[in-house]
């Protein structure tokens, strides 16, 4: 039975599934005439079910802006992500072990403290965490700020035994 748009109490949620797998092909398309991997930021549409789909079409996984999006993910079946933002204290990076045990998961770290967190928790060499050097790209929020910084930081976490350098 379709309804009448009149008849829909709000707030609600509505969600033109044609229009979705339309733009979710149009960017796989537009990566794969550019050679590009794509990774989409789950940070719009929150959806496993959408992230399956962008999956489904050539994604090689996606990003997830905060832990609980990437547990939620994980929990809907996404098995490959990445969290673009440095995990600090012990409840959160205890959070960030037990997802790694579960997914494919990279991170990222701006600064010595962060990988000194992540070495603490993650200790298996043979289940790396992989982490990338966050670089500030001209916003000034976060990032090493230059290029020796960035020099700096990869040894640290190519070194440490439960971490593997990744970019």
């Amino acid at each position: 039975m379709r309804m009448n748009i009149d008849d829909i109490d709000t707030p609600a949620v509505i969600i033109d599934l044609d229009k979705v797998a339309a733009n979710l092909a149009a960017a796989q398309n537009y990566a794969d005439q550019h050679g590009l991997a794509l990774r989409p930021h789950v940070k719009t549409h929150k959806l496993a079910r959408f992230a399956q789909d962008q999956i489904g079409l050539g994604a090689i996984g996606i990003t997830a802006q905060k832990l609980g999006e990437a547990e939620d993910m994980a929990n809907g079946g996404i098995n490959d992500i990445f969290l673009p933002y440095n995990i600090l204290g012990a409840a959160k990076l205890n959070r960030l072990l037990a997802l790694h045990n579960r997914v494919k998961l990279s991170v990222t770290a701006d600064s010595s403290a962060v990988v000194d967190g992540y070495e603490t928790f993650f200790k298996d060499p043979g289940n790396p965490l992989a982490v990338l050097v966050e670089c500030d790209t001209g916003a000034g929020r976060c990032g090493v700020q230059t290029r020796e910084q960035a020099v700096t930081l990869a040894p640290q976490i190519d070194t440490a035994p439960g971490l593997t350098f990744a970019g």
